[in-house]
């Protein structure tokens, strides 16, 4: 680019020298001015453009090593929560033999370790507490309430954080002595067989996130039937699980090995009804944030629209019902 700038400048001077010399004198160098501004012009619009070009390309090339960079960071921050998790776990174990889980399912047992698995394969702590958050004010003046397979115990803290009563029970030992470590009360008992034990109408609310998926129909049914036995009459029903409508979640669904079916909505909403409870109610939660951008035409945009309804639907949904 330097040597065609310095060939350039080379010619324009030679050519205002044989202007300069022409008969008819000034009229000569105007024209000559004219053609050499543009020339000038032209080029320093060529410089800049190549400058140009060159500066994107180097700035994509720096966003693309900063989005990797940010992604490691972020890899590494759930992998640090995972293995912090996962000691604590550790710490809090009871001494001596315990079952691992309790659970009647039949495919409870289907991994070693599940604790390690949902540590890995779920968001953290912190970050399911947020993910349920929303739930809280749907128990205010619902207590006492039992989150039934409470897991770590994220949804015991955000109502003990408001002061409503609540207890929790999971059948896993190492769930159970985590969530035990945070203050919380927590049973390690098969769901069914302790509400089997709850008198009748002795609950205000009941709650169970990601619960359902692992019950084979039979037990589905007779948890919700136990549910609204244990529930005084009004009270408070709220279950999320997978929304298998979204291909994304359905790819969670399927990476855990205990679960036993996926409902689709109207399913879950029938057999809670079925049981009993009224004014059913589906919140859909948790949508993903990437999504297709939509373009200016309106046909094309509307097309978009629906496939990214069908591509990144909510990843959950919670049946809110009444006994």
């Amino acid at each position: 680019m330097e040597n065609g700038r310095a060939d350039a400048r080379a010619a324009a001077e030679r050519a205002w020298e044989e202007a300069a010399r022409a008969p008819e004198g000034g009229a000569a160098r105007r024209r000559m001015s004219r053609r050499l501004a543009r020339g000038a012009i032209e080029e320093a619009l060529a410089g800049q453009r190549e400058l140009a070009d060159a500066t994107l390309k180097l700035v994509d090339a720096i966003s693309e090593d900063l989005d990797a960079a940010q992604r490691a960071l972020d890899a590494e921050r759930r992998r640090a929560t995972e293995l912090e998790e996962r000691l604590l776990r550790l710490e809090r174990r009871p001494a001596g033999e315990a079952p691992s889980t309790v659970a009647a399912q039949p495919r409870a047992a289907a991994l070693p370790d599940y604790f390690a698995f949902e540590s890995r394969m779920r968001a953290s702590t912190e970050e399911t507490r947020e993910k349920q958050r929303p739930y809280v004010e749907l128990f205010a003046g619902a207590a006492p309430v039992l989150d039934a397979g409470c897991g770590r115990g994220e949804f015991l803290v955000l109502l003990r954080e408001v002061g409503i009563e609540a207890s929790g029970v999971d059948a896993d030992a190492d769930m159970v002595a985590y969530a035990r470590g945070e203050g919380l009360v927590v049973a390690q008992a098969d769901v069914l067989a302790h509400l089997e034990e709850l008198e009748p109408g002795s609950l205000g609310g009941l709650f169970a996130a990601q619960l359902v998926e692992h019950l084979p129909p039979p037990m589905l049914v007779r948890f919700l039937e136990l549910a609204h036995r244990a529930l005084r009459s009004g009270g408070v029903l709220v279950l999320e699980t997978i929304n298998p409508l979204s291909p994304l979640a359905l790819r969670n669904y399927f990476a855990d090995l205990t679960h036993a079916q996926p409902l689709v909505p109207e399913t879950l909403e029938l057999l809670a009804s079925g049981a009993g409870f009224r004014e059913p109610e589906l919140r859909f939660t948790n949508a993903p944030g990437e999504r297709l951008a939509e373009p200016h035409d309106p046909l094309i945009a509307a097309n978009v629209r629906r496939l990214n309804e069908l591509l990144f639907g909510p990843l959950d949904y919670a049946l809110v019902a009444r006994a």
